[in-house]
């Protein structure tokens, strides 16, 4: 035998040690790592009911009933998505049991008579003033504008102040 053989032999041994070692080590590591069981909670989803405002850039915020078949969709759709409306970003706020929550909050500048008569001491005739001064004179600044609305003064004001609000 050569020697060129007989490394040719020699580095052939060594590849097939190497590769019956390679094999060994792997079958070993596989056989000692077990199956991970996963197991998924079957908990119930919580049944919808109740309310759910929505308001931002809606054309009628205010409090919608909440049905279990109701799809978000649904629910936007229901209060007018406006066409400046940011859907990648909207908020939920789910409060805890016996939590205080603040009154809703009408904007006067896109509101309907017929939500702005939900207001106290607002009825069908200055429901529709507050609509025809918006109209005539632009978008309220600050609810103190109300005011300027004949018919409103101090008093009603004070009556309905918490229960306004203003947008762009």
């Amino acid at each position: 035998m050569s020697r060129a053989d007989r490394f040719y032999l020699f580095i052939t041994v060594f590849l097939l040690i190497a590769a019956i070692a390679g094999g060994v080590m792997l079958a070993v590591q596989h056989s000692r790592s077990q199956p991970v069981e996963i197991i998924l909670s079957q908990i119930e989803p919580p049944e919808l009911s109740g309310e759910l405002y929505i308001g931002g850039a809606v054309a009628n915020p205010g409090v919608y009933p909440l049905k279990e078949d109701n799809t978000l969709q649904t629910l936007l759709s229901d209060a007018g998505i406006e066409p400046n409306a940011d859907l990648s970003h909207i908020e939920l706020y789910i409060p805890r049991e016996g939590e205080e929550q603040s009154p809703q909050k009408i904007d006067i500048n896109r509101a309907e008579p017929w939500l702005l008569e939900a207001l106290p001491e607002i009825g069908e005739v200055l429901a529709q003033r507050i609509v025809d001064y918006r109209s005539d004179n632009g978008s309220f600044r600050i609810i103190e504008d109300l005011l300027k609305v004949s018919g409103i003064g101090p008093a009603t004001f004070e009556n309905i102040k918490n229960y306004v609000t203003v947008s762009d």
